[in-house]
């Protein structure tokens, strides 16, 4: 009987690597994309607001704006609007980012080592390989920028899917799912970095103190229906204020304050618990409490928190063509630039080739290297992450600081601009894959190649 896929899987005890996910998981990140691919597109518009205002002849009352300051000095929190939004609203941005890797490991298809050792282990050569491109810059230039070498290091997520939401591609799901995720473990391995590497003159009290409020919020959100019942208020107003808390002291102990959203993130549970504290088996229609607040937080994080960061930390003033010429001569900007649109792409293929070769796996019939090549190019758009390292790593205003900014906008432009050729021309072959996997013949509601009979996960 001829099989319902376009490509049937290679038999015997072959490893198959970007096979098809289950058809739960492949709803959950349907969902999860269209959502990002919203927020994308506000990011993009930000983004480019910024820009205008940032090179027009009312460039100053932009600045005026990001520059001016307000907040709770005793606190250390009279802070600018810029810095604001990295260290506040991007906090939200991380508390998602803990959120869903949890639950990617907890609950969803990544709980398998098989499934989850490729985007996890392309996801460190995406951030290994373009480090090491820049420091070599940096070096053969005998340039100044070392400290700037963990901008070019993550991915854009939003960026990236409103990219493909541009040119209309009909990217598989394996493909889609293999990009999420390694943008996603990519902001930890950043996050990581910035706790690790750019937390300067650390306050150890401050630090030992956050961990009072992030216990007690632990507690009180793991054994949430046994202190809180069927009443949602009380959830709100007790771990609300421990949240601010656990992020107040965060930012005084001198650790990059977004490292409390992760934090925060993981301490969530996945699955659901009943009153007496017990897990409960993972049900599609009762999802656990990282889903409830990813459905809550979402919105906040890709419609406002994101957008908002963009708009105060992409604006730059260019200079004309004469200063983009300029900037982009700096070795800082140089190394950036080769790092995300040559690093990127290469770390992420030579990683994976590297695991089939030692593993002796296959890819999936439905996925080549080429189209392994366009996801490469399109994790080379780090935008957000990247735009918040260089905050850290260079002076605000100074030279390297605005140069690194262009450099990012320039690279991220080229990458989205190399990957939007080759998966267009990949567009037609998805759009068949896409096509097999909405076909319901037996109209039961599940597409046919997810159906266990078909050798694929049903439910």
């Amino acid at each position: 009987m001829a099989s319902n896929e376009p490509n049937p899987q290679p038999s015997g005890s072959t490893k198959v690597f970007f096979g098809r996910s289950s058809y739960s998981e492949h709803l959950r990140i349907g969902e999860i994309l269209r959502k990002e691919t919203v927020g994308g597109i506000l990011l993009l518009i930000a983004t480019v607001a910024a820009l205008i205002w940032a090179n027009s002849p009312a460039s100053e009352s932009y600045f005026s704006v990001r520059d001016f300051t307000f907040g709770y000095e005793p606190w250390h929190l009279e802070l600018s609007v810029g810095a604001w939004a990295a260290d506040g609203l991007l906090a939200i941005f991380f508390f998602l980012v803990g959120l869903e890797l949890k639950k990617e490991f907890v609950a969803g298809d990544l709980r398998q080592i098989s499934k989850a050792i490729v985007p996890v282990a392309a996801a460190f050569g995406g951030v290994v390989i373009p480090a090491l491109i820049y420091a070599g810059i940096q070096v053969a230039t005998g340039a100044d920028g070392m400290r700037g070498w963990a901008i070019p290091t993550a991915t854009d997520i939003a960026f990236a899917l409103a990219v493909l939401a541009v040119i209309s591609s009909h990217l598989p799901t394996a493909l889609r799912i293999f990009l999420l995720t390694l943008a996603v473990v990519d902001d930890l391995i950043a996050i990581t970095i910035i706790a690790l590497f750019y937390s300067e003159d650390v306050n150890l009290l401050m630090l030992g103190l956050m961990l009072v409020p992030l216990a007690l919020f632990t507690v009180l959100v793991q054994r949430a229906r046994r202190f809180f019942g069927t009443r949602p208020w009380a959830f709100w107003v007790f771990l609300a204020p421990l949240a601010v808390a656990v992020w107040i002291l965060m930012h005084a102990s001198g650790v990059h304050a977004t490292v409390a959203g992760v934090l925060l993130g993981f301490a969530v549970p996945v699955l659901r618990r009943d009153p007496a504290g017990g897990t409960l088996p993972h049900r599609e229609d009762k999802p656990g409490l990282a889903e409830i607040f990813e459905h809550r937080f979402r919105p906040i994080s890709t419609g406002f928190a994101v957008p908002a960061f963009a708009f105060f930390s992409a604006g730059v003033a260019i200079g004309g063509i004469e200063g983009l010429g300029r900037a982009l001569t700096d070795p800082v900007a140089v190394g950036i630039v080769a790092a995300l649109v040559l690093g990127k792409p290469i770390g992420v293929l030579l990683t994976t080739w590297v695991l089939t070769f030692f593993t002796k796996a296959t890819l999936d019939q439905s996925v080549k290297w080429v189209d392994l090549t366009g996801i490469g190019i399109l994790a080379g758009i780090g935008f957000t992450v990247s735009l918040l390292v260089n905050d850290l790593s260079f002076g605000m205003g100074s030279a390297h600081h605005e140069d690194a900014k262009i450099a990012i906008l320039t690279a991220s432009v080229l990458a989205a601009a190399l990957a939007s050729v080759l998966l267009t021309i990949r567009n037609r072959r998805y759009a068949v894959l896409e096509k097999a996997e909405r076909l319901d013949a037996d109209n039961d509601g599940i597409p046919d190649v997810f159906q266990e009979g078909n050798g694929q996960p049903g439910r």
